[in-house]
């Protein structure tokens, strides 16, 4: 094709992945199975209620059909009706928003994209935010996740017309479509926060707009379960495409590629997902940034090995920041997505450190 190997994302065609990547990738995946069930064990352990992990080992070898360190039956129900959906969803939430960070950086060609980029979560916390301003979630606990998933489609559609019609469908249109829609959203909540008259409405919102997962149940992960791992697994399935776009339109055309389905397909799918998970967790940020970006630091650039292997990690970084969340001011808890502030920020500026000296030092040639 005449596509330079150093080119970000180049895959070579003929074969799988080198032998030295396709043994790290492996490598990479067993280490990082091995710290989601450690994170799993930990997460299930920590708590208001403290419970021994070989208790917890003990029910989830239960489920194996290994009955050994049966725990007592009121730490059973608290692992099994407390603990464990809040487990689930952080892992779901975590897989979400990372292959859908990994997805938009390759689609942006920028590093420092990530879920929320088409207002995803910005729509995501309007339309939550005015269920809870309302009082509308006295009427059922769907409410506010119902609200949130309407809102946050509602703010993709939004992005992609106003998007295509400002920039014949490019990349750059939808970009400054979702940056606008976003900042206006935004305005929005803000002024929603100041006029909520009572007190408990604006502590339920701002308790949302920080994100976590203290509210989880069983029935909330049932609900995303199927979203969010069919639109995952949709995404890793693309990753060869990923790598032709990233060589250019013309590129992945000769290659095969319907560009623009692929595109938006990707999109709708990464809007689908955050969009699930933003329901049930609340506004968690950084997660979609610096996953991909650690992954590829690496694992380099093959989106086949990005996505797959960004969904673990998500799960793994999602999981250990809610047992943090849940352990630094006991027996007070504190919100997830403020850990993943504090991990994320310092990330976000160093990225931008550093795509600013590589810009200098391409107009420096």
């Amino acid at each position: 094709m005449g596509a330079s190997p150093a080119a970000p994302g180049y895959v070579e065609q003929a074969g799988w992945f080198p032998g030295r990547t396709r043994s790290r990738a492996i490598l990479v995946v067993l280490v990082l199975t091995v710290c989601l069930a450690l994170a799993a064990i930990l997460g299930t352990a920590t708590g208001p209620v403290p419970i021994p992990w070989q208790d917890v080992a003990g029910t989830f070898l239960r489920y194996a059909g290994i009955d050994r360190w049966a725990p007592s039956e009121r730490d059973r129900l608290v692992i099994e009706q407390l603990r464990l959906p809040r487990v689930a969803a952080a892992v779901l939430t975590g897989m979400a928003l990372a292959v859908s960070g990994a997805v938009m950086q390759a689609l942006f060609r920028n590093p420092m994209a990530e879920p929320g980029l088409l207002g995803v979560s910005a729509g995501a916390s309007a339309g939550a935010v005015a269920a809870i301003a309302f009082g509308l979630r006295a009427a059922s606990i769907w409410t506010v996740p119902a609200m949130a998933f309407l809102g946050a489609m509602a703010a993709v559609l939004a992005v992609t017309v106003l998007g295509t019609a400002a920039g014949r469908g490019s990349m750059t249109g939808l970009l400054l479509a979702g940056v606008a829609l976003s900042s206006f959203l935004g305005a929005v909540v803000s002024v929603i926060v100041a006029v909520v008259p009572r007190d408990e409405e604006l502590r339920g919102i701002l308790y949302w707009l920080a994100g976590g997962f203290a509210g989880a149940s069983w029935e909330y992960v049932r609900v995303v379960a199927v979203p969010i791992l069919g639109a995952v697994a949709g995404m890793c399935l693309f990753g060869r495409d990923l790598n032709l776009l990233a060589l250019g339109d013309e590129t992945a055309r000769s290659s095969g590629v319907e560009v623009t389905r692929v595109r938006y397909g990707l999109l709708g799918l990464a809007a689908l997902a955050t969009g699930s998970a933003v329901a049930v967790s609340g506004t968690i940020g950084f997660v979609g940034l610096i996953v991909p970006h650690a992954v590829r630091l690496v694992l380099g650039a093959d989106n086949r090995v990005v996505l797959p292997v960004s969904c673990l990690a998500g799960a793994v970084f999602l999981l250990l920041a809610d047992t943090a969340a849940k352990s630094v001011a006991q027996p007070a808890e504190i919100q997830v997505g403020m850990v993943t502030a504090l991990c994320g920020a310092p990330v976000f500026a160093l990225l931008l450190l550093r795509q600013g000296r590589r810009s200098s030092v391409t107009n420096s040639l």
